[in-house]
């Protein structure tokens, strides 16, 4: 998986009982926790990593055998 040029909305939210929540606005399902603000965020680019490659996965196992499909690339550049 190639992502150039694109980017995604991080949100921290610290917590009473201390570290951070972290999750990606646009990608429901990329969340995740940290005991600091750098870990969270190692953590989070992780998570969204993992969430991207199981959709990507979990699609090509629920492609309608005997239909005509087309793939392709879909670039992002500016």
């Amino acid at each position: 998986m190639v992502v150039d040029n694109l980017s995604f909305t991080a949100v921290f939210v610290e917590v009473p009982e201390g570290g951070y929540a972290a999750y990606v606005e646009e990608i429901p399902g990329a969340n995740t926790q940290g005991e600091t603000l750098d870990e969270a965020r190692e953590n989070l680019k992780e998570a969204l990593q993992l969430v991207l490659e199981t959709n990507k996965m979990l699609s090509q196992k629920d492609i309608l055998k005997g239909t005509k499909s087309h793939k392709e690339p879909l670039l992002f550049s500016e």
